[in-house]
């Protein structure tokens, strides 16, 4: 899907109205969150790369939380949806 904001998906079947953006950036997949409940987000956190997302998912883990950033980062559909653009 895409708006005027970009291409992005649903992270989130619970919450269908947030949405997560997704761009390649000299080959660097790139995310970032758009909530309409907090549209704060989209200007204080700017594009993460995947491996900028991996790295905060092994500090939840080191820090023994059952928090998982991975799953709202969808490194396969980000690719599917990038391809199909």
């Amino acid at each position: 899907m895409q708006d005027e904001r970009g291409i992005y998906y649903t992270p989130s079947l619970q919450d269908p109205e947030t949405r997560m953006y997704v761009r390649n950036n000299n080959g660097t997949i790139e995310f970032r969150l758009w909530n309409p409940i907090h549209p704060e987000t989209w200007e204080k956190h700017q594009w993460l790369p995947y491996e900028v997302v991996e790295m905060a998912a092994a500090k939840y883990r080191e820090r023994g939380t059952d928090r998982n950033p991975l799953a709202l980062y969808d490194l396969e559909v980000a690719k599917k949806l990038l391809s199909d653009a």
